[in-house]
């Protein structure tokens, strides 16, 4: 291992694979690797502050110990300190991964070609194209990357103005900061000042009154004043329950894109585009082996090469299918789900409509079928985050327009009829308890 910063990307990886996405912003994000002593036999870690430090030894320090294990191995043992002073604080999103996040990083596919060009166009055409745009999609598909490639493009493009990148999560400390100190003045110039306004995870300030209440005003001070506001979320502006009406119409003003899974062609390019930027050759055979066993996340794809990469370096290992099989099995086994088939969720879906698994599969239009075909399409997309493309060809090769208008007319029926919603979710929990 080159230096205790690479390996701590490792270990970053095991931790997010085994709590929520949540807790590990929370808890994780603002640690940072200090020093690794083989003498003493310890691995030292900053935290921000003593209070972080002390919720991290009572509630995750067993969590830290078993991730340096998977690394070093028993031989090492976790020691905490806490920060001595604040860095200047840095509105960007970039990231010391072995290359910068920018669109010419950004592997582009059919799952993500829509948002990654409107990234662009309104890095190129600030506040007049798509205003705001709001980017949705599962974790780890590269929402974020999109957010740092718009922002150094923006730059490049526009060096005289101001960017600002928040995580929704930092705004409300921020927000209930400044309400507790009286300082909410500067809080309001810091970001109703922004040329570019960048905010990740923006479902997170659902349900924070003051937040939203805050986050309204700078919306609309913004937008009157034709800055361009770009936001990320795990789910479109409808399905954020806890969001003041108001916020999801203004959210919903400019262009909605979503980001999905890569499809198998894009995961390979990914993998090859990771392994170049540590100088890393992965054979073929390799990379497709990874791509056909993780599906679902960019993420896990990248932890895959660093693991394997790891092994090399420090077992010297041969780069092959086995080595790869080692480096993903902590991956599977934690993240990923028990395999459901679409074959179990059509004959769920029929069962609960009374029809034929094969109609629902067929040409036939009328409506119980339709009505059934239009719930499988969603608990499919549900359950197993296959593209559009692929759930198209799996239900009697329909092409990818016919998925999207089954899906959001599910969308629509599920919003307005309780009957369907409490339908489609006993579905979705039948299948899941097999």
């Amino acid at each position: 291992m080159d230096s205790f910063d690479q390996a701590w990307e490792i270990i970053c990886d095991y931790c997010k694979s085994q709590i929520t996405d949540v807790a590990y912003k929370t808890w994780f994000s603002r640690l940072r690797p200090v020093a690794l002593d083989f003498d003493q036999g310890v691995a030292v870690i900053e935290t921000p502050n003593e209070f972080h430090k002390q919720t991290l030894l009572r509630c995750y320090s067993d969590l830290l110990e078993k991730a340096l294990q998977t690394v070093f191995g028993d031989s090492i043992g976790l020691s905490l300190c806490v920060k001595k002073e604040e860095l200047p604080a840095k509105n960007d999103v970039s990231s010391d991964e072995g290359y910068e996040l920018t669109f010419e990083t950004f592997v582009v596919g059919p799952s993500n070609r829509f948002a990654h060009a409107a990234c662009q166009a309104v890095a190129s055409k600030p506040a007049i194209l798509y205003n705001p745009l709001f980017i949705y999609g599962n974790s780890g598909l590269g929402k974020t990357h999109l957010l740092s490639a718009v922002s150094k493009e923006f730059q490049n493009n526009f060096p005289d103005r101001s960017v600002v990148y928040v995580k929704s999560e930092d705004f409300t400390n921020e927000v209930i900061e400044a309400i507790a100190r009286g300082t909410t003045a500067s809080l309001r110039s810091k970001y109703r000042s922004a040329d570019l306004f960048l905010v990740d995870d923006i479902q997170f300030i659902g349900g924070k009154t003051s937040t939203q209440e805050e986050f309204f005003h700078t919306f609309n001070t913004l937008y009157e004043a034709k800055k361009q506001i770009v936001l990320t979320s795990d789910r479109p502006p409808k399905d954020i329950a806890t969001l003041e009406d108001r916020l999801k119409t203004r959210f919903e003003w400019g262009l909605t894109a979503d980001v999905q899974a890569p499809e198998f062609e894009t995961r390979v390019a990914i993998i090859r585009r990771k392994a170049e930027s540590f100088d890393f050759n992965i054979p073929e055979n390799v990379c497709e082996y990874i791509a056909n066993k993780l599906k679902n996340n960019i993420r896990q794809l990248e932890g895959a090469v660093k693991k394997l990469r790891a092994f090399h370096l420090l077992e010297n290992r041969p780069v092959n299918i086995a080595t790869a099989q080692t480096a993903i099995s902590d991956i599977i086994n934690n993240s990923q789900p028990t395999p459901v088939t679409v074959d179990k969720i059509i004959e769920e879906v029929a069962r609960t409509y009374q029809v034929a698994p094969e109609d629902i599969r067929s040409q036939k239009r009328n409506a119980a079928v339709s009505k059934a075909r239009q719930v499988a399409m969603y608990v499919v997309r549900d359950i197993t985050q296959m593209s559009m493309v692929e759930i198209g060809q799996t239900f009697g090769g329909r092409d990818h327009s016919t998925v999207v208008y089954a899906l959001r007319q599910m969308d629509d029926r599920l919003e307005k009829e309780a009957h369907t919603r409490d339908t489609v979710n006993d579905i979705i929990k039948n299948i899941r308890d097999r």
